[in-house]
């Protein structure tokens, strides 16, 4: 069911049995962290810190009503007990030896967890190194051609389920940056998608493979890296006819979230810009791919859209109409997963007046990321129990490149986004819209 069929109060189904998450690039920092993490927070031993939909409230009704539940206690979410974890990787790795080599967790934290971590090991992965210049794994599928790779990865879905007695999957995306695509002819309908995997066109990346298996699959698919993978009318509409979820792309974490927590601020303060330079150093295997040019182009374009988005220069021309802004990421292998964003922000206030902000952002990008992909997986469950398919535009709290429907603007702005999920979910369960309006509080003796 589209979102358009959806009503307010809506019969979702409840998340009974156990929820696989399938994770293509599950030997990565993120991934690792993110896993061993769910893992630590079930034994008690770590707080699910930064995740919405373990720590986070919702607020319902009037003020005066004082009700704030949990979101978890709010809306039917899988439990962290139901969660099941596989994916592939181009490293043989189980997913302890893949987390220490990471080094983002502390080695008491991993061997904790070894039992458990050291059973997760990857399935063999679909790789293409024409799209990711920098790396080059060998566990990797030798089928023969792409919809024979297609058909392998299906395989695997099918093979997870079973093997582990689940009904209902999640696969995300944590792979690396592919070189920079642009939408071309073969990514305009499921019929010209299926004939360039029929003709091994070169337009199709190995992330589009994974969005196939999983759209075709009938699984939800998250893409956390600012790859074109499904944001492309084939996949839309492949997605809308098979009722399946679909969300991205590229996971906010460091210096795009202070840039949307930052940027809305200057604005509703009506502040000018004159501009706003941004540079990053990282050391892990995304700062290596980002290395690359071809890689670095495709992130370049996710993080420099968020400012023109928030900012609308063509609504606010003398504040806005033309700011300089830079953006560099510079691989720094000392640093490891701990990366640094600088800015200089140069704005101007009361009579053009300048003025300067500085931040130097020492941020943990894994850190930041694990709670984004543990909200993402359950909410992209509950998306499809509710029978909502196509384009999520409600997560897009959870992105810096959000995907959005044609014909309309992505929404950057955190606060935003923040008050459209609460909102959507305030519309699952029957409730009221919170529009903060507060004047009614004052009129006709309303309390």
């Amino acid at each position: 069911m589209k979102a358009g069929n959806l009503k307010k109060g809506a019969d979702i189904a409840a998340p009974k049995g156990k929820l696989g998450v399938l994770i293509a690039g599950i030997g990565g920092a993120v991934s690792t962290t993110f896993i061993a993490g769910v893992e630590l927070v079930r034994r008690g031993l770590a707080a699910p810190v930064g995740s919405l939909t373990q720590l986070g409230t919702i607020r319902l009704g009037k003020r005066y009503e004082r009700r704030a539940p949990m979101i978890k206690d709010f809306v039917s979410l899988a439990a962290l007990d139901d969660l099941v974890f596989g994916g592939w990787d181009i490293y043989e790795a189980n997913c302890f030896e893949a987390a220490l080599f990471a080094r983002v967790l502390r080695r008491d934290h991993l061997d904790s967890i070894r039992d458990f971590l050291k059973e997760i090991i990857p399935m063999k992965a679909v790789f293409d190194r024409r799209f990711v210049k920098n790396l080059d794994g060998s566990h990797v599928k030798d089928a023969p051609g792409l919809r024979g790779k297609l058909e392998a990865l299906k395989a695997d879905i099918s093979d997870f389920k079973a093997r582990n007695g689940v009904d209902r999957c999640v696969l995300i995306w944590c792979g690396s940056t592919e070189i920079h695509l642009k939408p071309g002819p073969i990514h305009q309908s499921i019929a010209s998608l299926q004939k360039a995997i029929d003709e091994n066109d070169p337009g199709i990346a190995p992330s589009m493979l994974y969005g196939l298996a999983a759209l075709e699959s009938g699984v939800a698919f998250i893409n956390g890296a600012p790859n074109l993978t499904i944001d492309i009318p084939g996949m839309i509409d492949l997605a809308d006819s098979t009722g399946t979820p679909i969300a991205g792309k590229d996971f906010k974490t460091g210096q795009t979230l202070m840039k949307t927590i930052l940027a809305p601020g200057l604005k509703t303060r009506l502040l000018g810009l004159e501009g706003w330079y941004s540079t990053n150093i990282l050391g892990n295997r995304d700062g290596l791919v980002l290395d690359d040019a071809e890689s670095f182009k495709t992130k370049e374009e996710s993080k420099l859209s968020v400012l023109e988005h928030i900012l609308q220069p063509q609504l606010y021309p003398i504040l806005y109409k033309n700011y300089y802004h830079k953006v560099t990421i510079n691989y720094y292998p000392p640093r490891g997963d701990n990366k640094e964003g600088w800015d200089c922000i140069d704005i101007f206030g009361w009579l053009g007046y300048p003025m300067q902000i500085k931040v130097d952002f020492q941020c943990r990008d894994s850190i930041l990321a694990a709670p984004l992909i543990l909200d993402l997986v359950l909410f992209m469950d509950l998306a499809q129990r509710a029978g909502m398919s196509g384009i999520q535009e409600w997560l897009s709290f959870y992105f810096k490149s959000p995907m959005f429907k044609e014909g309309l603007y992505p929404e950057h702005d955190l606060f935003i986004q923040s008050m459209k999920l609460k909102n959507t979910l305030r519309y699952l369960m029957g409730e009221e819209q919170i529009t903060h309006f507060g004047l009614d509080y004052y009129m006709n003796d309303e309390q």
